[in-house]
């Protein structure tokens, strides 16, 4: 377990992370989001111990990392793939770490043959590939077999066996109970395989939440029916927690809080003929866009808006 309280990190007039409380539990993968510059890394290096917090405090199973005895065995973790020698094995790293730590050579030959590295376990890791780095990282985080996995970027680099591997091994060591604690920018992966999410945005916490809660609040239980009698049918819809929204004139409704079975069951009961009845899709993606949207420190801008913002008609003009 993870617990966060009042979290700050300042660095002089800069406030990197700002208050933040939460929880990361085990037995269950929790998703870290938020966007470039939000403050993700800094917690997390603040979590073990690699950046002191300004105040407030986190603690990994009820202490501060730095005071357990044996922090490999508490919590593995990945937060900069390339950290490594780059004239040392991949065998040899590993091994270096197990002695630190009093490990034994089989669970070294353990994480090799988990990760995949077998056919590169003896090579230099300097010459590895970046997907290749991002195992040799999993690998080291995993050494311990520790109860709390915290990840950077994990899927950075692999290829597309390796992203469903990284998918399976999550989902599998928060099957054992473990806390897994994952911080990434693909929204379709996080969507996947977890089951929490903490997002944060210019180092504040801006929700705590499910997958699926919060989607829902960004519309994603909204359902578009097209009818011959909107008017009437809006009446017969309308109810404690539904939200009917539509333009005058239109066929249209847009309908919160009823089923597309429920709202076609209705129509019929009340003998009001459906052209079209469609749920409203809404992307893990689109939710977090619209809830940090707010919270972007660092924006881009389309060629053509940016020929706009300098006062060009043509865009090709202003090369």
């Amino acid at each position: 377990m993870i617990e966060a309280h009042q979290l700050t990190k300042r660095y002089g007039e800069k406030t990197a992370v700002d208050g933040l409380d939460f929880t990361v539990r085990p037995g269950t993968v929790t998703g870290f989001l938020g966007p470039n510059g939000a403050g993700k890394s800094t917690t997390m290096r603040m979590i073990v111990g690699l950046d002191a917090p300004t105040s407030g405090s986190v603690r990994v199973n009820g202490r501060r990392y730095a005071e357990h005895a044996a922090p490999l065995q508490e919590v593995g973790a990945l937060l900069e793939a390339r950290s490594i020698h780059p004239g040392r094995s991949a065998f040899n790293h590993l091994m270096a770490q197990a002695h630190t730590h009093g490990i034994p050579r089989r669970r070294v030959e353990e994480v090799i043959e988990l990760t995949g590295l077998q056919s590169v376990a003896r090579k230099r890791a300097g010459a590895f590939s970046l997907g290749m780095g991002q195992r040799l990282g999993i690998a080291s985080a995993l050494l311990g077999d520790p109860a709390t996995v915290m990840l950077d970027e994990p899927v950075n680099g692999l290829d597309p066996e390796g992203v469903l591997w990284i998918r399976n091994l999550l989902t599998s060591l928060a099957a054992e109970g473990r806390t897994v604690f994952v911080s990434s920018h693909l929204m379709s992966e996080v969507a996947l395989v977890a089951d929490h999410l903490i997002i944060v945005g210019r180092g504040r916490l801006l929700a705590d939440t499910t997958v699926q809660d919060l989607v829902r609040e960004a519309g994603g239980d909204a359902v578009k029916v097209a009818s011959a009698d909107p008017v009437r049918l809006r009446s017969a819809l309308a109810g404690p927690g539904v939200e009917i929204t539509g333009r005058a004139g239109s066929e249209e409704l847009l309908v919160t809080g009823r089923t597309a079975r429920e709202i076609g069951l209705t129509a019929a009961e009340h003998g009001i003929a459906v052209f079209e009845l469609t749920p409203r899709t809404v992307s893990l993606e689109e939710a977090f866009m619209e809830l940090t949207r707010d919270a972007v420190e660092y924006h881009g801008t389309t060629t053509a808006n940016a020929a706009a913002d300098a006062g060009t008609e043509n865009p090709r003009s202003a090369a």
